[in-house]
């Protein structure tokens, strides 16, 4: 396993007008960082020293032309552009968008290489990324594309993982999408995501509900009945331990799910509200299913405060210690599966204590 030091955290620098450079200042600011990782930031050092000044961060930034040149203990900055950027803190312009893609672009290709061990990608805005060569409606569906699998937004806050079976769609389209198949396909991506990601041996996994009470047996909708029950119990039968559907109202606030390791929300905001509430800023959104590491903070540009220093970093700094955690996880995982001898060793370790 590499030295904690020589993880290689690549970062995408987001929309440069929002508050991503001033959180990926912020985290590294710590000095305690770099002896986590390595980071090596995606964008340009003469913006990153403009932005430093604006927000007087203490960051001391290493300008590299290549990622040869990357020092540990350092922040390296490889520069992928040249151009002077005029910063507008908290407009929306597409030269931001422009140099977003190209930072996201240029860091996914060094993780293909394997020149980075996990990426951590600060926010963009999804309107002027828009381009004829990059037509995604975010980071997850470019990334799904780019680095194989079936990529599933899993947001995670210690162990609290709420994972979607649809995300950036519209509301009135979730039920077309509702399949058998769907459902199959993202409850074994994120099982596989536990036991690999977060080591957890045997998960159990909650799903809830697309209708208000769950359908009511049909009284409110009949996609529990027709789709997500008898899917839900095909899967139980072959050996994973998924349950439900729920009706999704009171889930979060009885703190049932508490009892399993994930939770499953038919759709975007039904997931994603009651975990932000519960998690305090400090929610992380990570790609489970993906052949690399892919995490970002739970926040977006937050253009109504760029510029103004008062970002809260934690969620972002929480995203570059999951990456680590789930890319050591994901090294153990194969050391074991290569050497089942491995799991004997530790149980009696833990029995041992």
């Amino acid at each position: 396993m590499k030295k904690a030091e020589n993880i290689i955290v690549g970062i995408s620098i987001g929309d440069l007008n929002g508050i991503g450079s001033e959180v990926v200042l912020k985290t590294f600011e710590d000095v305690r960082m770099l002896e986590l990782c390595t980071p090596v930031i995606f964008a340009n050092v003469k913006i990153l020293s403009f932005v430093k000044k604006t927000f007087e961060s203490t960051s001391m930034l290493h300008g590299i032309d290549n990622l040869n040149q990357i020092i540990p203990g350092k922040i390296n900055v490889m520069n992928i552009w040249k151009e002077n950027i005029d910063l507008k803190f908290g407009t929306n312009e597409p030269v931001a968008g422009k140099f977003a893609v190209e930072s996201l672009v240029a860091a996914t290709k060094a993780l293909k290489e394997g020149l980075v061990d996990v990426l951590v990608t600060a926010p963009i805005n999804k309107f002027n990324i828009q381009t004829d060569n990059f037509n995604f409606p975010g980071h997850t569906d470019y990334l799904n594309r780019e680095l194989k699998g079936n990529a599933v937004m899993l947001m995670v806050q210690d162990n609290l993982r709420v994972g979607l079976l649809t995300d950036h769609i519209p509301v009135s389209e979730v039920s077309k999408h509702l399949t058998s198949e769907l459902l199959t396909e993202k409850i074994e991506t994120i099982s596989n995501a536990l036991v690999q990601d977060f080591g957890i041996r045997k998960p159990k996994i909650a799903v809830l509900g697309l209708n208000p009470h769950s359908g009511d047996n049909g009284v409110i909708g009949d996609e529990e009945l027709l789709i997500m029950r008898p899917t839900i119990a095909k899967i139980y039968e072959k050996g994973t331990m998924v349950f439900g559907p729920f009706p999704a109202d009171g889930f979060f606030g009885s703190n049932q799910y508490e009892s399993y390791d994930a939770v499953i929300a038919a759709y975007h905001d039904q997931g994603l509200i009651p975990f932000k509430t519960l998690s305090f800023g400090r929610g992380v959104n990570y790609t489970a299913g993906l052949e690399k590491v892919r995490t970002s903070p739970d926040h977006g540009t937050a253009y109504d405060i760029a510029g103004k220093g008062l970002a809260d970093h934690n969620s972002f700094k929480e995203a570059v210690y999951l990456a680590i955690d789930i890319y050591n996880s994901r090294v153990q995982h194969e050391e074991i599966t290569k050497n089942p001898m491995k799991i004997k060793e530790k149980q009696l370790e833990k029995n041992n204590r």
